[in-house]
Protein backbone atom coordinates (compact mmCIF):
# COMPACT_ATOMS: atom_id res chain seq x y z
CA UNK A 1 0.00 0.00 0.00
CA UNK A 2 2.91 2.51 1.16
CA UNK A 3 4.35 1.48 -2.77
CA UNK A 4 0.84 2.33 -4.20
CA UNK A 5 0.19 5.67 -2.65
CA UNK A 6 4.53 6.49 -3.40
CA UNK A 7 3.78 5.90 -7.36
CA UNK A 8 0.59 7.60 -7.29
CA UNK A 9 2.01 10.53 -5.13
CA UNK A 10 5.04 10.51 -8.16
CA UNK A 11 3.20 10.23 -10.95
CA UNK A 12 0.56 12.95 -9.46
CA UNK A 13 3.20 15.32 -9.14
CA UNK A 14 4.78 14.85 -12.60
CA UNK A 15 1.87 15.19 -14.51
CA UNK A 16 0.87 18.12 -12.88
CA UNK A 17 3.76 19.89 -13.44
CA UNK A 18 3.50 20.04 -17.34
CA UNK A 19 2.58 23.23 -17.43
CA UNK A 20 5.60 24.48 -15.53
CA UNK A 21 8.50 22.19 -16.75
CA UNK A 22 10.29 25.91 -17.92
CA UNK A 23 10.13 27.31 -14.87
CA UNK A 24 10.55 24.47 -11.65
CA UNK A 25 12.68 22.60 -11.49
CA UNK A 26 8.64 14.86 19.48
CA UNK A 27 5.64 12.50 19.33
CA UNK A 28 4.17 14.94 21.70
CA UNK A 29 5.07 18.10 19.24
CA UNK A 30 2.09 16.31 16.85
CA UNK A 31 -0.63 16.88 19.29
CA UNK A 32 -2.60 19.59 19.69
CA UNK A 33 -1.74 21.11 22.91
CA UNK A 34 -5.21 21.06 25.00
CA UNK A 35 -3.78 23.62 27.60
CA UNK A 36 -3.44 26.53 25.12
CA UNK A 37 -7.07 27.82 24.53
CA UNK A 38 -8.19 30.81 23.91
CA UNK A 39 -9.90 32.98 26.67
CA UNK A 40 -13.33 32.37 24.84
CA UNK A 41 -12.57 28.49 24.18
CA UNK A 42 -10.84 28.52 21.32
CA UNK A 43 -12.86 30.62 19.03
CA UNK A 44 -12.03 33.47 16.91
CA UNK A 45 -9.38 36.00 18.07
CA UNK A 46 -11.12 39.22 19.24
CA UNK A 47 -8.01 40.36 21.54
CA UNK A 48 -6.39 43.18 20.13
CA UNK A 49 -3.36 42.17 17.69
CA UNK A 50 -0.17 43.25 19.30
CA UNK A 51 2.12 45.52 17.15
CA UNK A 52 5.17 43.54 17.86
CA UNK A 53 6.65 43.58 14.23
CA UNK A 54 6.12 46.80 11.51
CA UNK A 55 7.76 46.40 8.01
CA UNK A 56 11.67 47.47 9.60
CA UNK A 57 11.90 44.31 11.52
CA UNK A 58 14.14 42.04 10.12
CA UNK A 59 13.66 38.05 9.23
CA UNK A 60 15.77 37.23 12.48
CA UNK A 61 13.67 39.48 14.70
CA UNK A 62 10.78 37.05 13.39
CA UNK A 63 12.79 34.01 13.56
CA UNK A 64 14.79 34.65 17.09
CA UNK A 65 11.15 35.53 18.80
CA UNK A 66 10.81 33.11 21.74
CA UNK A 67 7.11 33.63 21.41
CA UNK A 68 7.35 31.88 17.98
CA UNK A 69 9.08 28.88 19.45
CA UNK A 70 11.23 26.61 17.08
CA UNK A 71 9.03 26.93 14.05
CA UNK A 72 9.20 30.31 13.22
CA UNK A 73 12.09 29.94 10.25
CA UNK A 74 8.88 28.36 8.27
CA UNK A 75 6.85 31.43 8.24
CA UNK A 76 9.83 32.36 5.31
CA UNK A 77 10.10 29.95 1.99
CA UNK A 78 12.86 27.12 2.92
CA UNK A 79 13.96 26.55 -0.22
CA UNK A 80 14.88 29.96 -1.08
CA UNK A 81 17.89 32.04 0.26
CA UNK A 82 16.43 34.56 2.08
CA UNK A 83 18.56 36.04 3.88
CA UNK A 84 18.13 36.73 8.38
CA UNK A 85 18.99 40.69 7.72
CA UNK A 86 15.77 40.87 5.34
CA UNK A 87 13.65 43.62 6.72
CA UNK A 88 9.43 42.75 6.09
CA UNK A 89 9.21 45.14 3.51
CA UNK A 90 11.96 43.86 1.79
CA UNK A 91 10.90 39.94 1.69
CA UNK A 92 7.47 41.32 0.48
CA UNK A 93 8.78 41.21 -3.14
CA UNK A 94 8.23 39.53 -6.65
CA UNK A 95 12.23 39.00 -6.16
CA UNK A 96 11.68 36.40 -3.47
CA UNK A 97 8.12 35.60 -3.79
CA UNK A 98 8.72 34.26 -7.86
CA UNK A 99 6.02 33.95 -9.93
CA UNK A 100 4.15 36.24 -8.21
CA UNK A 101 2.27 40.16 -7.54
CA UNK A 102 0.62 42.60 -5.91
CA UNK A 103 2.75 41.52 -2.95
CA UNK A 104 1.53 44.34 -0.02
CA UNK A 105 4.09 44.85 2.98
CA UNK A 106 1.29 45.66 5.19
CA UNK A 107 -0.31 42.33 4.78
CA UNK A 108 3.08 40.39 6.15
CA UNK A 109 3.16 42.12 8.63
CA UNK A 110 0.11 41.67 10.02
CA UNK A 111 0.06 38.01 9.23
CA UNK A 112 3.26 37.75 11.64
CA UNK A 113 1.42 40.15 14.10
CA UNK A 114 -1.49 38.18 13.99
CA UNK A 115 0.23 34.81 14.56
CA UNK A 116 2.86 36.68 17.22
CA UNK A 117 -0.47 37.93 19.31
CA UNK A 118 -2.68 34.59 19.25
CA UNK A 119 0.56 32.90 20.75
CA UNK A 120 1.26 35.40 23.34
CA UNK A 121 -2.55 34.63 24.14
CA UNK A 122 -1.25 31.22 24.76
CA UNK A 123 -2.80 29.93 21.91
CA UNK A 124 -1.06 27.14 20.08
CA UNK A 125 -0.28 28.17 16.55
CA UNK A 126 2.00 25.45 15.04
CA UNK A 127 1.15 21.92 14.71
CA UNK A 128 3.88 19.35 13.42
CA UNK A 129 1.77 16.74 11.30
CA UNK A 130 5.07 14.14 11.52
CA UNK A 131 6.42 12.71 14.52
CA UNK A 132 9.42 12.65 15.80
CA UNK A 133 10.18 8.84 15.22
CA UNK A 134 9.08 10.30 11.29
CA UNK A 135 11.28 13.04 11.28
CA UNK A 136 14.32 10.74 12.65
CA UNK A 137 13.79 8.72 9.73
CA UNK A 138 13.28 11.58 7.20
CA UNK A 139 14.85 15.14 8.60
CA UNK A 140 13.20 16.58 5.29
CA UNK A 141 9.61 15.94 7.14
CA UNK A 142 10.62 18.28 9.75
CA UNK A 143 10.18 21.10 7.50
CA UNK A 144 6.41 21.07 7.40
CA UNK A 145 3.52 22.05 9.42
CA UNK A 146 0.58 23.54 10.15
CA UNK A 147 0.07 27.29 11.38
CA UNK A 148 -3.54 27.66 12.39
CA UNK A 149 -5.12 30.75 12.19
CA UNK A 150 -7.94 30.26 14.53
CA UNK A 151 -11.94 30.85 14.06
CA UNK A 152 -14.77 29.92 15.67
CA UNK A 153 -15.52 26.73 17.41
CA UNK A 154 -17.29 23.33 16.56
CA UNK A 155 -17.12 24.92 12.68
CA UNK A 156 -16.02 23.61 9.37
CA UNK A 157 -12.23 23.92 8.62
CA UNK A 158 -10.04 25.11 5.65
CA UNK A 159 -6.66 23.73 5.11
CA UNK A 160 -4.58 26.73 2.46
CA UNK A 161 -1.72 25.75 0.06
CA UNK A 162 0.56 28.03 -1.47
CA UNK A 163 2.17 27.87 -4.73
CA UNK A 164 5.64 28.44 -5.70
CA UNK A 165 5.84 25.98 -8.88
CA UNK A 166 6.79 23.15 -6.51
CA UNK A 167 10.24 24.54 -6.22
CA UNK A 168 9.19 26.51 -2.99
CA UNK A 169 6.26 27.63 -0.65
CA UNK A 170 4.95 30.99 -1.06
CA UNK A 171 3.05 30.94 1.78
CA UNK A 172 3.34 34.57 2.92
CA UNK A 173 1.62 35.63 -0.48
CA UNK A 174 -0.13 32.63 -1.22
CA UNK A 175 -1.79 31.21 1.75
CA UNK A 176 -1.38 32.61 4.74
CA UNK A 177 -3.20 35.93 3.21
CA UNK A 178 -6.06 33.58 2.42
CA UNK A 179 -5.82 32.14 5.86
CA UNK A 180 -6.15 35.29 7.80
CA UNK A 181 -9.12 36.29 6.31
CA UNK A 182 -10.99 33.19 6.32
CA UNK A 183 -10.51 32.85 9.85
CA UNK A 184 -12.23 36.72 10.72
CA UNK A 185 -14.78 35.15 8.34
CA UNK A 186 -14.99 32.33 11.56
CA UNK A 187 -13.51 29.60 9.84
CA UNK A 188 -10.33 27.94 11.41
CA UNK A 189 -7.98 27.68 8.33
CA UNK A 190 -4.92 25.81 8.47
CA UNK A 191 -1.93 27.01 6.22
CA UNK A 192 0.46 23.80 5.15
CA UNK A 193 4.32 24.13 4.92
CA UNK A 194 4.80 20.76 2.37
CA UNK A 195 8.28 19.31 0.82
CA UNK A 196 7.77 20.66 -2.91
CA UNK A 197 9.20 17.59 -3.61
CA UNK A 198 6.76 15.31 -2.21
CA UNK A 199 3.30 17.77 -1.82
CA UNK A 200 0.46 15.27 -1.97
CA UNK A 201 1.70 13.00 0.68
CA UNK A 202 1.92 16.09 2.65
CA UNK A 203 -1.38 17.30 2.34
CA UNK A 204 -2.56 13.74 2.74
CA UNK A 205 -0.72 13.76 5.70
CA UNK A 206 -2.46 17.30 7.09
CA UNK A 207 -5.74 16.16 6.00
CA UNK A 208 -5.52 12.80 8.45
CA UNK A 209 -4.02 14.83 11.49
CA UNK A 210 -6.65 17.79 11.44
CA UNK A 211 -9.00 14.85 10.87
CA UNK A 212 -8.07 12.79 13.53
CA UNK A 213 -7.54 15.86 16.13
CA UNK A 214 -10.62 18.03 15.28
CA UNK A 215 -12.00 17.69 18.85
CA UNK A 216 -9.06 19.16 20.42
CA UNK A 217 -8.93 21.51 17.52
CA UNK A 218 -11.87 22.52 17.72
CA UNK A 219 -13.00 22.05 14.38
CA UNK A 220 -15.89 19.58 12.87
CA UNK A 221 -14.02 17.20 10.64
CA UNK A 222 -16.86 17.75 7.55
CA UNK A 223 -17.64 19.86 5.48
CA UNK A 224 -14.00 21.57 4.99
CA UNK A 225 -12.59 23.21 2.18
CA UNK A 226 -8.96 23.17 0.54
CA UNK A 227 -7.97 26.40 -0.97
CA UNK A 228 -4.57 26.81 -3.04
CA UNK A 229 -3.02 29.12 -5.75
CA UNK A 230 -1.05 27.70 -8.84
CA UNK A 231 1.31 24.86 -8.06
CA UNK A 232 -1.09 24.67 -4.55
CA UNK A 233 -4.61 24.54 -6.41
CA UNK A 234 -3.15 21.31 -7.75
CA UNK A 235 -2.52 20.11 -4.29
CA UNK A 236 -6.22 21.12 -3.69
CA UNK A 237 -7.43 19.75 -6.49
CA UNK A 238 -6.20 16.24 -6.35
CA UNK A 239 -6.71 15.60 -2.42
CA UNK A 240 -10.23 17.31 -3.50
CA UNK A 241 -11.04 14.12 -5.47
CA UNK A 242 -12.64 11.72 -3.25
CA UNK A 243 -10.99 8.64 -4.83
CA UNK A 244 -7.04 10.47 -4.69
CA UNK A 245 -7.87 11.54 -1.23
CA UNK A 246 -9.31 7.64 -0.18
CA UNK A 247 -5.54 6.15 -1.79
CA UNK A 248 -3.43 8.62 -0.62
CA UNK A 249 -4.28 8.83 3.34
CA UNK A 250 -4.92 5.04 2.63
CA UNK A 251 -8.32 5.82 5.05
CA UNK A 252 -11.97 5.30 3.55
CA UNK A 253 -13.48 7.50 6.81
CA UNK A 254 -12.28 10.83 5.71
CA UNK A 255 -14.70 12.85 3.78
CA UNK A 256 -14.53 14.79 0.64
CA UNK A 257 -14.10 17.95 1.02
CA UNK A 258 -17.18 20.44 0.70
CA UNK A 259 -15.50 22.63 -1.90
CA UNK A 260 -12.50 23.34 -3.31
CA UNK A 261 -11.08 27.06 -4.22
CA UNK A 262 -8.33 27.08 -6.81
CA UNK A 263 -6.39 29.64 -8.41
CA UNK A 264 -4.43 30.55 -11.43
CA UNK A 265 -3.32 27.04 -12.26
CA UNK A 266 -3.25 24.67 -15.57
CA UNK A 267 -4.81 21.94 -13.92
CA UNK A 268 -7.39 20.09 -16.57
CA UNK A 269 -7.73 16.62 -14.94
CA UNK A 270 -11.40 16.60 -14.85
CA UNK A 271 -13.66 13.39 -12.88
CA UNK A 272 -16.74 12.52 -11.55
CA UNK A 273 -14.82 12.07 -7.76
CA UNK A 274 -13.72 15.44 -7.85
CA UNK A 275 -15.41 17.97 -5.37
CA UNK A 276 -17.43 20.95 -6.24
CA UNK A 277 -15.06 23.50 -7.13
CA UNK A 278 -14.55 27.12 -7.19
CA UNK A 279 -12.43 29.04 -9.75
CA UNK A 280 -10.91 32.56 -10.74
CA UNK A 281 -7.47 33.77 -12.45
CA UNK A 282 -6.17 36.63 -14.55
CA UNK A 283 -6.89 36.71 -18.38
CA UNK A 284 -3.40 38.15 -18.26
CA UNK A 285 -1.83 34.71 -17.08
CA UNK A 286 1.19 33.69 -18.97
CA UNK A 287 1.75 30.43 -16.65
CA UNK A 288 -2.04 29.61 -16.18
CA UNK A 289 -4.31 29.72 -19.12
CA UNK A 290 -7.94 31.08 -17.97
CA UNK A 291 -9.44 28.94 -20.86
CA UNK A 292 -7.67 25.57 -19.46
CA UNK A 293 -9.39 26.57 -16.13
CA UNK A 294 -12.65 27.15 -17.89
CA UNK A 295 -12.67 24.28 -19.85
CA UNK A 296 -12.15 22.07 -16.72
CA UNK A 297 -14.99 23.54 -15.12
CA UNK A 298 -17.72 22.91 -17.80
CA UNK A 299 -16.08 19.39 -17.71
CA UNK A 300 -17.21 19.11 -14.43
CA UNK A 301 -20.22 21.19 -14.82
CA UNK A 302 -21.70 18.48 -17.25
CA UNK A 303 -21.01 15.85 -14.93
CA UNK A 304 -23.22 17.83 -12.50
CA UNK A 305 -20.69 18.78 -10.15
CA UNK A 306 -21.27 22.45 -8.26
CA UNK A 307 -18.78 24.84 -10.10
CA UNK A 308 -17.86 28.86 -10.06
CA UNK A 309 -15.70 30.45 -12.37
CA UNK A 310 -14.30 34.02 -12.53
CA UNK A 311 -11.67 35.74 -14.80
CA UNK A 312 -10.54 38.73 -14.48
CA UNK A 313 -9.35 41.13 -17.32
CA UNK A 314 -5.89 42.70 -17.44
CA UNK A 315 -4.64 40.85 -14.42
CA UNK A 316 -1.18 38.35 -14.15
CA UNK A 317 -0.25 35.44 -12.14
CA UNK A 318 0.02 34.95 -8.73
CA UNK A 319 -2.26 37.82 -7.42
CA UNK A 320 -3.37 36.66 -4.09
CA UNK A 321 -6.24 38.33 -2.69
CA UNK A 322 -6.08 40.87 -5.06
CA UNK A 323 -6.37 43.41 -2.69
CA UNK A 324 -6.22 47.13 -5.03
CA UNK A 325 -7.25 44.99 -8.18
CA UNK A 326 -10.11 44.18 -10.14
CA UNK A 327 -9.99 40.90 -8.14
CA UNK A 328 -10.56 42.46 -4.79
CA UNK A 329 -13.03 41.22 -2.95
CA UNK A 330 -13.18 37.75 -4.80
CA UNK A 331 -12.32 35.88 -1.32
CA UNK A 332 -16.16 36.99 -0.10
CA UNK A 333 -17.27 35.03 -3.43
CA UNK A 334 -15.65 31.74 -2.72
CA UNK A 335 -16.34 31.71 0.86
CA UNK A 336 -20.16 31.95 0.05
CA UNK A 337 -19.21 28.98 -2.43
CA UNK A 338 -17.77 26.53 -0.11
CA UNK A 339 -20.85 27.70 2.33
CA UNK A 340 -23.24 26.43 -0.19
CA UNK A 341 -21.76 23.63 -0.89
CA UNK A 342 -21.30 22.25 2.89
CA UNK A 343 -23.45 18.96 3.20
CA UNK A 344 -25.12 20.28 6.53
CA UNK A 345 -26.47 23.43 5.41
CA UNK A 346 -29.93 23.92 4.84
CA UNK A 347 -28.99 25.27 1.51
CA UNK A 348 -27.33 21.89 0.17
CA UNK A 349 -28.12 20.27 -2.84
CA UNK A 350 -27.87 23.25 -5.25
CA UNK A 351 -28.13 22.56 -8.91
CA UNK A 352 -24.69 22.95 -10.62
CA UNK A 353 -23.82 26.78 -11.34
CA UNK A 354 -21.44 28.08 -14.36
CA UNK A 355 -20.40 31.68 -13.99
CA UNK A 356 -18.61 33.92 -16.54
Amino acid sequence: MRMNVLMLSAVLLCASCSDYEDIIKNEDSMKPNKETQTENNGGTNNAHTENRFNSDSTVADVISDPALGNFGYLLFPVDRNVSRSMTLADISSSSVYVWYSHIQTEKTVEIINRLYSDAKAGNQIFYRIYSDTEIAADPSKAHTGLFLFRGETDKPFAITNAGGGFAYVGAMHDSFPHALEISKAGYSAFALIYRPDDPFNDLARAITFIHDNAAELGVKPDDYSLWGGSAGARMAAVLGNSSYLHQLTGRSDIPQAAAVIMQYTGYSTASQYDAPTYVCVGSNDGIASWRTMKYRLQRLSEMGISTEFHVYNGLGHGFGLGHGTVADGWINDALKFWHKNMKTDERAGIPPVYAD
